[in-house]
């Protein structure tokens, strides 16, 4: 695994205008919401990705260890990215994603 940057902020969703809060447990990267997240890491939470495009929930993936995890797709570059849900995620949205071929 790459390094690995403990970052746990609040921020805006700039897909759907909501306030997220901390996730308290581990690193928030994306928004419990609507999903989407934005390209900012190379490695988790070192915050050097220069593209910054946004990161749409494509699909599900399911961990025996990890659970959820949710597939993102940058509308940017394309760059492919995966990310373990959290507890306060859209579970409609997560049901969703896993019933579509990416």
């Amino acid at each position: 695994m790459a390094n690995f940057t403990v970052i746990d902020e609040e921020f805006i969703c700039e897909y759907c205008g909501n306030k997220v809060k901390k996730l308290g447990y581990s690193c928030r990267n994306h928004c419990p919401k609507c999903l989407h997240s934005k390209h900012v890491d190379k490695n988790p939470g070192d915050r050097e990705e220069t593209c910054h495009g946004e990161l749409e929930p494509i699909g599900i993936e399911i961990d025996s260890k990890k659970g959820y995890v949710i597939i993102f797709k940058c509308k940017k570059c394309g760059m492919i990215r995966k990310n373990k849900s959290a507890i306060d995620d859209n579970m409609d949205i997560i049901i969703e994603l896993s019933t579509k071929q990416y």
